[in-house]
């Protein structure tokens, strides 16, 4: 009888761990379902990882909904800014750009971000 419980302790940690992988191997995490906290180290991870040239659109699919976007038409050129939070300052649930890191697009890439992104935008 005790070979019979160790069998089937044996099967249902190897159902979990076999549960636990596929989970972390194939769910991907949607950052407009997450909660602000875990949302801001993701999007740290994420903006880490840009490179020039991306697309608007392969910004939004790997980060979500900006929190904060702006945009203008100058002459031939579209310029847009897009923040996204990283660190919380105040406690009042309104997010505002001092907590974000801007992204800049023209014509929709990526050219800039960082803290001074926004400046540029502005100077345009």
């Amino acid at each position: 009888m005790n070979s019979k419980i160790v069998k089937l302790v044996g099967l249902g940690v190897a159902i979990y761990i076999l549960f636990a992988l596929l989970v972390v191997t194939f769910y991907k995490g949607d950052p407009d379902n997450m909660d602000w906290q875990d949302r801001e180290q993701y999007n740290k991870v994420q903006i880490s990882q840009l490179e020039a040239g991306m697309t608007k659109e392969s910004i939004i699919e790997l980060m979500g909904s900006p929190d904060i976007s702006e945009a203008k038409k100058i002459t031939d050129r579209t310029l847009q800014v897009m923040f996204y939070r990283t660190e919380r300052k105040k406690s009042d649930g309104i997010t505002t750009q001092d907590e974000c890191v801007p992204l800049l697009f023209e014509n929709n890439q990526l050219i800039a971000w960082g803290n001074d992104t926004y400046a540029q935008y502005l100077n345009n």
